[in-house]
């Protein structure tokens, strides 16, 4: 029986992608390590083949048309065998000891007879890793999840300003995510918000366990966090945006869970934020025109949460009226990035 499969999608990633996979292997034969070749025209697919040849009974590998990071995710989740899903970045890694005891945890966990022990979720912390610059910070939900216990819901604590659910913190149970609906679309950046929002209407069990699991990189140039690339990619965080506000009935989750409701619509907040921010920061009346067409068509798709997102603290600083508005937007802009660390 495979546990975990992890996916890991690929694109010219043969400067970095070993160190991912050979931190992967380390699970061995409770795992299932599925390499997603993304059209790749360097070194990646030949890297990818000799730890398929090597390692067969863990490695398998596709080679596909490029289809983008969320194509590389689909492709990972139509193929997994295994009971939970997790996706690794080919230039981040895992803790080897972290992820040993995981896969521990995994173990115990799935092998309790009664299935609805089995946590639809668990939720790891994770570690923003300058690499080359030998920092770190880490990110952790303590003040959020009871650590080792089945909860739900309506059992979660607050999450600060600068703490959400993202998928590097995230393994679903493979199940759940099928019943989800969950399909990223193909040549878009940013999939991963929708990746780490729409799964969970359907999670109904989650287990935190308190490990530092996930090494996640920064310090790529052309990495999809980085302010000057976001700029030109936010006709695609634009659509993420959209897709997130739409996947799920708010209405319909308050009735039984009112915290994940407020939670999710926190985190519309936020993208919305980021595209408003980034758009104003182009300085183009082009870019000022999506952005009010942006705050337009949600207005439009449901009118309350268009009020509640304008007069949020995060989204609503983003969107005010006239010039001395835009000053203010951006002068909080210039705040935020240097308390939260923003790229």
């Amino acid at each position: 029986m495979k546990y975990l499969t992890i996916t890991v999608p690929c694109y010219n990633s043969q400067d970095y992608m070993e160190r991912c996979i050979q931190s992967l292997l380390e699970g061995g034969n409770d795992v299932e390590i599925i390499i997603v070749d993304d059209g790749s025209t360097d070194r990646t697919p030949d890297i990818a083949d000799y730890y398929e040849e090597k390692y067969p009974e863990i490695v398998r590998v596709v080679h596909k048309e490029n289809g983008g990071h969320g194509s590389g995710v689909n492709k990972g989740l139509e193929l997994a065998t295994g009971k939970y899903f997790k996706v690794v970045d080919s230039d981040d890694w895992l803790d080897r000891d972290v992820y040993l005891t995981l896969l521990k945890q995994l173990k115990r966990l799935c092998r309790q007879k009664d299935s609805t022990k089995h946590p639809d979720l668990l939720v790891c912390n994770y570690i923003y890793d300058h690499y080359n610059e030998g920092t770190c910070k880490k990110v952790h939900y303590r003040n959020v999840f009871p650590a080792g216990k089945l909860c739900n819901w309506n059992h979660m604590g607050h999450f600060r300003m600068s703490q959400y659910l993202i998928m590097h913190a995230l393994i679903f149970r493979t199940e759940v995510l099928i019943q989800s609906g969950i399909r990223l679309p193909e040549h878009t950046f940013y999939v991963d918000n929708l990746f780490a929002n729409q799964p969970l209407a359907n999670v109904k069990t989650i287990c935190y366990l308190d490990l530092d699991l996930y090494h996640y990189f920064l310090g790529r140039e052309d990495q999809s966090v980085n302010a000057k690339v976001l700029m030109k990619r936010i006709d695609q965080q634009i659509l993420v945006t959209k897709l997130v506000t739409k996947c799920f009935d708010l209405r319909q989750i308050k009735k039984e869970y009112p915290k994940l409701e407020k939670y999710l619509c926190r985190n519309i907040s936020i993208m919305l934020a980021i595209s408003s921010i980034h758009l104003l920061l182009m300085q183009t009346k082009e870019a000022r025109g999506k952005r009010k067409k942006l705050w337009e068509e949600i207005k439009e798709y449901d009118h309350a949460l268009y009020y509640r997102l304008k007069y949020s603290t995060v989204s609503g600083f983003t969107y005010l009226p006239g010039r001395v508005g835009d000053c203010l937007t951006l002068f909080g802009y210039k705040v935020a990035k240097k308390w939260l660390l923003f790229q």
